[in-house]
């Protein structure tokens, strides 16, 4: 195929089918595939990004005549099963995307593979539990249950079972549970008085919390509260909610994603109605109500409520900053900060937000900033797999080195999963250890609150 100009302006995306049965036809699908495996054969320009693009082109190098069409149908799962759906090819690197007349989506087009492989009986079980965080995570808060767990789950024993039953690699770095929830430790509300809205910025926040804040990580929670209450922002905890869906979503399971929007939706579009800034301290979570969810259900006027009253955490905090009404009395110097930007936040289309507060930390106290904006390797479940940490670890090699840059004081990226991640990888290839924390526990701590 000759490769032509590539398109310039703005990604658009379409949205997700998934309701017609033609989603679901198999061979229908497959001629997609094949589609933009031709495109992206001719382009390779994606090449550095995950081991779906190594993968196709070795198949169709391996070819006697170089071509897709010479490429066996079934090795597509090799694609297929190696994209994790960071939409970055899609968002920073191909210039075929939408309004470009080839309309390629790589990352959408494997979410219909993936969703024919979940309908038709190819998803693991094992595979089904790892995503399923509102199932392991209920032990969370549990007295002595969750020190049980914990410990259990440190053994070689333990984790030599979890890599035959679960599939999850005996190496890689798992999760603990919580000893408290953060919906259970948290106040349920701060601040009784709402502060002035901005114009880009409500001036009261609702936390939708996350699986992994509540479950595995709560300080973050507590450090998104105690910045929002220095600032004076009344917020709420939301009333309840579900997993975002983004596990499922990973998985093709879209019938799952559907339960998990019914629980979720019309609670939250409750607060974004009633002019809340809904925040979640977690990039994919905010994403899936940001983008994916908006794609599947495009004519749900709830949906469109909740994506448009969406936060980053940061991009918060930046919009209270334009608003001129963000405090900017830091104490604490923070030292060397190694910080990276997670895929799901890459994608947002919000700009680097936490650098640049990061950065107006650093004109008060001292801060000297290595950002470094490249996938980890460890997205989501993909990292934890026996099949895949190894690859993992080697996608996130150069990000392990250049979080090592200068000896950092701190590393973290707001994907806290990525940033146990990095530092896994900094202990692997033997380079410096550092501290892990998340962007908000940095924040809180300059602000000494």
């Amino acid at each position: 195929m000759t490769i032509r100009e590539g398109n310039l302006e703005a990604p658009t995306r379409h949205p997700v089918d998934w309701k017609n049965p033609d989603f679901y036809d198999e061979a229908k699908a497959f001629a997609e595939l094949e589609r933009i495996f031709d495109i992206c054969h001719g382009c390779r320009r994606c090449v550095s990004l995950c081991q779906s693009f190594p993968n196709l082109f070795d198949l169709v190098d391996a070819t006697e005549d170089g071509e897709v069409h010479g490429v066996k149908k079934e090795d597509y799962w090799k694609v297929v099963d190696q994209c994790y759906l960071c939409d970055l090819c899609y968002m920073t690197k191909c210039p075929y995307v939408p309004p470009h007349p080839w309309n390629l989506d790589f990352p959408h087009t494997m979410l219909r593979a993936k969703a024919i492989k979940f309908r038709n009986g190819g998803v693991k079980g094992s595979e089904k539990f790892l995503a399923s965080t509102d199932v392991h995570g209920s032990f969370a808060g549990i007295p002595i249950v969750v020190q049980t767990i914990n410990a259990v789950n440190r053994t070689k024993a333990a984790r030599g079972v979890m890599e035959s039953v679960l599939d999850v690699h005996k190496d890689a770095w798992m999760p603990e549970l919580a000893a408290s929830r953060f919906r259970w430790s948290a106040k349920k509300q701060g601040s009784a008085t709402q502060v002035k809205d901005g114009k880009a910025s409500p001036g009261k926040v609702a936390i939708f919390s996350t699986c992994y804040v509540n479950y595995n990580e709560p300080g973050i929670g507590h450090d998104l509260v105690a910045s929002l209450e220095h600032n004076e922002v009344p917020y709420v905890i939301v009333e309840k909610e579900s997993c975002c869906g983004m596990p499922k979503l990973e998985l093709g399971d879209l019938e799952g994603v559907a339960k998990h929007k019914e629980k979720n939706i019309p609670v939250l579009a409750k607060y974004a109605r009633d002019g809340y800034a809904i925040v979640t301290p977690v990039p994919s979570c905010t994403l899936m109500f940001k983008q994916e969810l908006p794609l599947l259900f495009p004519d749900d006027a709830d949906v469109k409520a909740v994506q448009a009253a969406m936060f980053d955490p940061f991009e918060y905090f930046m919009a209270r900053h334009r608003d001129g009404l963000l405090k900017t009395d830091f104490k604490n110097p923070l030292g060397k900060v190694s910080y990276h930007v997670p895929c799901h936040g890459r994608v947002q289309k919000i700009g680097r937000k936490t650098e640049e507060l990061l950065k107006l930390i650093g004109q008060t106290v001292t801060l000297q900033l290595n950002t470094v904006e490249r996938c980890s390797g460890h997205a989501g479940t993909y990292g934890v797999k026996k099949p895949y940490h190894e690859t993992a670890l080697k996608i996130g090699k150069p990000v392990f080195k250049s979080m090592a840059k200068d000896t950092p004081d701190w590393i973290g990226s707001d994907c806290p999963m990525a940033g146990h991640h990095i530092a896994q990888g900094l202990q692997v290839n033997g380079l410096p250890a550092a501290k892990i924390a998340h962007p908000l526990t940095l924040l809180r701590h300059a602000y000494g609150v």
